[in-house]
């Protein structure tokens, strides 16, 4: 019982939150250019239950790794020629090309809509959940150590400015070598001011690469705290967490292009349900900001251009409008075969990585 409920119930949540809202961008776009919408559904495969409201059929389905929007007319050219004159109107593969490629990206751009709106109403709600400035360890002749800082002193400000997140003060240090700091400590119930220069250092960043970077030898103690935030702050630090999420996202696949952060490293649905399950036995609140997380994932990787996701359809569609006219459809089959097939090898390898690590 206990498994089910910090698992199995988690996931289907998490996962049918993020396919429901992917799914959502690509029917209400559609339906406001006054696109048939045929089908709605949540997973893949044989229909488990549904009802038809209208001309859409709204179901689940048995496999729940996904969904789909299904227009009337985006198939086939055969489809085509059996529409009568009023469905021809409102076919998909009937709409200007820059319809499609809204009504394509709008899936997406959904997910990262939906991880917007989560961070924003988490920090209003919640507040901003941060590692707080706490120091967990000074290293030995360290510039720290030298100036005086201990375990457990809390870095109130630097300068004249607060720093309310263990991230303020790594932002602030690292771009400070060679630059004398007035750092401001809470130790028990007293306040000191104590003066650090910062050294130039080469580090390796979150990608395992050699950077230079500022450091005055302390590390955090991994405190969690929350910072009350007001309505427009809440917003800008909704933002601000959206759009760093996503440009980290873009960044890792780049680097896993590249070679730089190993294919290993990566994860699938096994994966994604254990932190769920870590989370949800800590608090169900901590699945708010993660689903967060995921959605923006979700909404990046789909835009790769392999043809069987969105963003292949999208590549198709620019095609399209550069040259006047689509893609054959047999171009576009074969296409969609190699992408099909692309993600399943994916999909396997990465469900390979994930059991290995349950066995490890």
């Amino acid at each position: 019982m206990n498994f089910f409920l910090y698992y199995i119930l988690p996931f289907i949540v998490v996962l049918g939150v993020l396919i429901f809202f992917h799914e959502l961008g690509h029917f209400l776009v559609a339906k406001y250019f006054n696109v048939k919408i045929l089908k709605f559904s949540l997973g893949f495969g044989p229909r488990l239950i549904g009802k038809k409201i209208g001309e859409t059929d709204y179901l689940i389905s048995l496999v729940p790794l996904g969904g789909y929007v299904k227009m009337l007319g985006e198939n086939t050219e055969e489809e085509q020629e059996k529409l009568t004159p009023e469905d021809e109107l409102r076919s998909f593969g009937n709409q200007h090309v820059l319809k499609r490629i809204f009504i394509v990206a709008a899936g997406p751009f959904f997910n990262l809509l939906l991880a917007l709106i989560t961070f924003c109403c988490f920090y209003m709600i919640v507040g901003n959940q941060v590692v707080v400035p706490e120091i967990g360890q000074v290293r030995e002749n360290s510039p720290a150590f030298n100036a005086g800082f201990l375990k457990g002193d809390i870095i109130v400000s630097i300068g004249d400015k607060t720093t309310p997140a263990w991230s303020d003060v790594k932002r602030i240090v690292e771009r400070s070598a060679g630059k004398s700091l007035d750092i401001t400590v809470q130790r028990a119930d007293s306040f000191l001011v104590l003066r650090v220069t910062p050294e130039q250092s080469r580090v390796k960043n979150i990608f395992g690469e050699d950077i230079d970077a500022a450091l005055i030898g302390v590390v955090s103690s991994g405190r969690i705290g929350v910072v009350k935030v007001g309505p427009l702050d809440a917003v800008a630090e909704g933002f601000a967490k959206t759009w760093e999420i996503t440009r980290l996202t873009i960044l890792t696949v780049v680097k896993l292009i590249q070679r730089i952060v190993p294919i290993e490293t990566i994860g699938g649905p096994i994966l994604i349900g254990q932190m769920t399950g870590h989370l949800a036995k800590e608090s169900f609140i901590s699945l708010i900001p993660f689903m967060a997380v995921i959605s923006i994932n979700l909404g990046i990787l789909n835009l790769l251009p392999i043809p069987i996701l969105d963003g292949g359809l999208i590549v198709f569609l620019f095609i399209e409008l550069i040259i006047g006219r689509p893609l054959s459809i047999k171009v576009r089959e074969k296409a969609q075969k190699a992408g099909l097939i692309v993600l399943i090898m994916l999909m396997a390898f990465v469900i390979f990585n994930d059991v290995l690590r349950l066995v490890n």
